[in-house]
């Protein structure tokens, strides 16, 4: 045994490395098609991009490993069943079970490994990818003046070309709107050609203009609007050279701490610790909040003598409480004072109900705050059981369909995937909307696909043909000659009858 168990460990493992490199590269692209107008045209260098990747590829590891597993393990009983490897095991008399205990201890490995990543390494590249990317789009693209639109990139300026030759990068027709005293329009200045360039130390941009005007207007100071005279001065220049100083076109590094308190950059005991503080303020806050509506308008005091008070009667306590009836009270009053009553009584019902609206409203935010890091919290467990669950899953199907490579184990790791990703995603949203509770939405996927994993190593354990194409269509031609058969007998009993 312990030959097969090693030639199911060498068969497995090389798969599943190449398969969750495949997933792992797959994601990456998938975030760069999603972040690619935040990352064109701000000159990046290639060690920014490089580290930009590297975290969020660490960031994408716990959803690759269960589809790589998922994948690894359809290709490897493929493999073997495809070849009889699994047929003639089967026939020694060793059972499917015994044949996957090796790989169900690695992969029990494999979902601690992850658990353990999930919950140390995975808050600190969160934290780190967050961060860079969002000094990446907070950076401000390089200049890249197009023709016929004003560019309002540098900091101060908008200015505008009709042409642009892309071999010299000469600029014709310039227009040139200087904000820098933040007056509006008040200078311009127009150049029959030009050309820009970045100085030796990127801090500045260097515009040099030829055969042109500058119209300034100047400022008048301590002059009423009825007596202004509006001057300004006109410059003429066959060449003009002109330096804007460039800030926030570098990348500027933030601190790490700008995102620590998100969810996904917690830990389990940081996320333990966060959940009981947001419990404990939300308990206080309801407790206060309903203490001041029942102290304001629910129980209202208003100094109101009855007409007819009932006699007072002796309480328990050997204390006297005077009752009333309402309705007499209220008929004793005049037509006025009823009208004035019933006012102030739709009034504060109108102010408890926006009161309590209000509240509402603020309740519900600070519960899916709290449903929020619950969630994260299960999150970092579901994700390292479903490395588990895809194993159950891909192993048995491998060994019924009996298809190896990577084109059929492909479509249907993706089947399977996005059924767990969107069952997971559905189950998220429902419990920070607090609709269903954090454990029924979190584990739903899991407690789901579990059973249908355990189905196939039953069907796989008795070799059964439940996904081989040949059942279904000798069903199919079974049906046929049923209705065939039907068909003639109809036909040669309306024969007779004529």
């Amino acid at each position: 045994m312990k030959k097969v168990d090693s030639f199911l460990l060498k068969s497995f493992i090389g798969p599943l490395v190449f398969t969750f490199f495949i997933v792992l590269i797959i994601l990456i692209l998938q975030f760069l098609w999603m972040y690619v107008d935040d990352l064109a045209g701000k000159g990046l260098d290639f060690k920014i991009i490089s580290e930009l990747l590297y975290y969020f590829a660490l960031t994408f590891v716990p959803m690759a490993l269960p589809l790589g597993i998922l994948l690894a393990s359809l290709m490897t009983f493929g493999n073997m069943g495809e070849f009889s490897e699994l047929s003639a095991l089967k026939s020694s008399g060793i059972p499917l079970q015994r044949i996957m205990l090796p790989l169900i201890i690695l992969i029990g490995f494999i979902a601690i490994i992850s658990f353990f990543f999930s919950n140390n390494v995975l808050p600190y590249s969160t934290i780190k990818a967050r961060t860079l990317l969002y000094d990446i789009q907070h950076k401000k693209p390089d200049i890249n003046i197009q023709a016929g639109t004003f560019y309002n990139g540098v900091p101060a300026f908008s200015i505008k070309i009709t042409t642009k030759d892309p071999v010299t990068s000469r600029l014709d027709n310039l227009i040139i709107y200087d904000h820098r005293q933040r007056r509006g329009n008040y200078s311009v200045i127009l150049a029959d050609s030009g050309y820009m360039s970045s100085s030796s130390d990127e801090t500045g941009l260097i515009m040099t203009l030829y055969n042109g005007y500058g119209y300034t207007e100047l400022e008048e100071k301590n002059v009423s609007l009825a007596l202004r005279k509006y001057p300004s001065r006109k410059d003429y220049f066959k060449k003009q050279t002109m330096v804007i100083p460039l800030t926030g076109f570098d990348l500027q590094r933030s601190e790490d701490g700008i995102f620590k308190s998100g969810p996904a950059m917690l830990n389990i005991s940081q996320l333990n610790f966060t959940i009981d503080s947001l419990n404990k303020k939300y308990t206080q806050k309801l407790n206060n909040e309903f203490k001041d509506f029942k102290n304001i308008k629910l129980y209202v005091v208003r100094n109101i003598k009855p007409s007819n008070p009932a006699q007072p009667e002796k309480s328990e306590s050997n204390k006297f409480v005077g009752r009333f009836d309402t309705k007499v009270l209220f008929d004793s009053l005049s037509v006025p004072e009823k009208k004035t009553v019933l006012a102030k009584a739709i009034q504060s019902l109108k102010e408890g109900n926006s009161i309590l609206v209000e509240k509402n409203e603020s309740q519900h935010y600070e519960i899916k705050a709290i449903r929020r890091y619950e969630a994260e919290w299960n999150k970092k467990l579901t994700m390292s059981f479903a490395c588990l669950v895809f194993f159950f899953i891909g192993a048995p199907l491998g060994a019924i369909i009996r298809k190896g490579g990577l084109g059929t184990p492909a479509v249907i790791s993706i089947f399977f995937f996005v059924i767990y990703y969107v069952i997971s995603i559905s189950g998220q949203k429902l419990v920070e909307e607090n609709v269903v509770g954090t454990f029924a939405g979190m584990w739903a996927a899991s407690y789901i696909l579990l059973p249908i994993g355990i189905f196939l190593t039953y069907k796989a354990t008795t070799d059964s043909v439940i996904l081989n194409i040949e059942t279904y269509l000798m069903f199919f031609k079974k049906v046929k000659d049923f209705l065939y058969r039907l068909f003639i007998n109809e036909s040669s009993r309306n024969s007779a009858t004529d």
